[in-house]
């Protein structure tokens, strides 16, 4: 694993009588994206901010890059820290550009330098720069959280503290900034503590997981796979669900998955066929625009998500549970009709790789 870019050593932290974090230990990789992750009041948020001294710690220490954080002035700390929020946080009579530039304008840096930079990191968040001199009010829920994540990247922070940011937008938005996230994560390395409630984000996002339990209990830190495998205790396992066989599914790809041939009709073709068995109706491009039921003549029959090949078993067998014929649609990288999979045939190629893989001592 690789060194720690943040420690927490026994940090607790009480208001009053009630125990918010208790006696937290936990190494935070470098480069790697750490999320935190329970059900709401386990402590999660109240860690992240004791990170940049947002919340201060009743006892402990918390180390960054080997400092006591403690030691630091709070201000020049949390500069040198990116940081998103869940609503963005932007300064509504500022611009893009003026929001983005705040951080290397507060650390001493020209307004023409920090424009400059803020116009760089448009292009990287995936932003237009017909945007720059918008204000928040102007943009979407999407792009004003994007803006947030330019933010905090302005001054090339090498930590970068995400609290829940993705969950006050809309779930497609939602997918959009995560797979963006990893692309960011990709190119910048940075490192990078997420909190969420989100068991499916946090599988999606972290290197590592932190598990909280209510009264700031840290149940189990794991990777992944590890903690869908084997979770440490009941309240990881009620908490990960009881489909998390099916997350763990995310984490083999459908390589050696074969395809079925599936009857197909051409949508301008449909008129008032009525099939022997459930076809796949595709545009003039080759694209699955639905299916012809056997019992309604002439009726596109729509729903299911389609499997990109290439993607995980997860995603293949989503595919075919949701299919309204009980065979998942794959489709190539422009959206191209290849053929059909049953669910009975993922779960078997996800028994073929999990038996390839030796199970831990």
């Amino acid at each position: 694993m690789p060194e720690a870019m943040i420690e927490f050593r026994e940090v607790s932290k009480a208001y009053g009588a009630s125990i918010a974090v208790d006696r937290l230990s936990l190494d935070v990789p470098r480069g790697q994206i750490t999320v935190f992750v329970g059900p709401s009041g386990c402590g999660k948020t109240t860690s992240l901010r004791m990170v940049n001294r947002m919340v201060e710690p009743t006892s402990g220490t918390i180390l960054v890059d080997g400092r006591d954080v403690s030691t630091l002035p709070a201000a020049r700390l949390r500069r040198s820290m990116g940081y998103v929020l869940q609503a963005a946080g932007l300064m509504p009579h500022r611009t893009v550009v003026d929001n983005i530039a705040t951080v290397p304008r507060l650390n001493g840096v020209s307004r023409r330098q920090a424009r400059a930079r803020a116009h760089e990191l448009l292009d990287v968040v995936g932003l237009s720069q017909g945007l720059a001199d918008r204000y928040p009010a102007q943009l979407s829920g999407g792009q004003q959280q994007r803006v947030g994540v330019a933010r905090a990247l302005a001054a090339d922070p090498p930590i970068l503290l995400m609290d829940e940011p993705f969950s006050a937008v809309d779930p497609v938005v939602r997918q959009e900034l995560q797979r963006e996230l990893l692309r960011l994560q990709q190119d910048l390395g940075k490192t990078i503590v997420f909190v969420t409630h989100d068991i499916d984000e946090a599988v999606l996002l972290g290197d590592r997981i932190a598990v909280f339990a209510v009264g700031g209990r840290l149940a189990q830190v794991a990777d992944p796979e590890e903690l869908l495998r084997a979770p440490a205790d009941e309240f990881v396992a009620g908490f990960v669900g009881r489909d998390r066989g099916f997350r763990h599914l995310g984490f083999y790809d459908d390589g050696g998955l074969s395809l079925d041939e599936t009857p197909t009709v051409a949508l301008s073709q449909l008129g008032a066929m009525a099939p022997a068995e459930w076809t796949v109706i595709l545009d003039g491009a080759g694209r699955p625009a639905g299916w012809a039921s056997p019992v309604s003549p002439g009726t596109v029959v729509t729903g299911g998500s389609l499997h990109r090949a290439g993607g995980t078993l997860r995603s293949a067998l989503d595919s075919a549970l949701s299919s309204p014929s009980g065979r998942g649609v794959v489709v190539d990288d422009d959206g191209r009709f290849l053929g059909t999979v049953a669910a009975t045939a993922v779960l078997a190629a996800a028994e073929r790789r999990r038996a390839a893989v030796p199970e831990e001592a």
